[in-house]
């Protein structure tokens, strides 16, 4: 796989981690009720996260356009090792053993669902 395609999935991944950041600094305000839900639209917090996910949607397809799906794809499991991290020294939340035990098995899986 060419480094622009490689660069370019990681950008996604990255970005999608971020977007889900966003998301849950904007929900811990966000009022679904009836009379808080337009201003809880508002939040410059979920603005921004909407605008990377549309950014990232952009980049994805610009990958997609020459990386066969079944080789691209497998690099979003990495989002499921990289949002812990995020939120562990972005948002403080804690994060145990596990977490790092499941990202190697989610890197090998990458690996092992890529390698040709």
């Amino acid at each position: 796989m060419p480094l622009t395609q490689l660069s370019f999935i990681i950008l996604v991944v990255l970005a999608i981690s971020v977007g889900q950041i966003l998301f849950k600094m904007a929900a811990g305000s966000f009022d679904f009720s009836a009379a808080g839900f337009i201003s809880s639209m508002l939040n410059i917090k979920l603005i921004i996260a909407l605008a990377v996910y549309f950014f990232a949607t952009l980049m994805w397809l610009f990958v997609l356009k020459s990386t066969p799906l079944r080789v691209a794809y497998p690099f979003f499991a990495l989002v499921f090792f990289i949002v812990p991290i995020f939120a562990h020294f972005l948002l403080g939340e804690s994060i145990n053993w596990n977490t790092f035990a499941g990202a190697a098995l989610i890197a090998i899986g990458v690996w092992v669902s890529v390698y040709q």
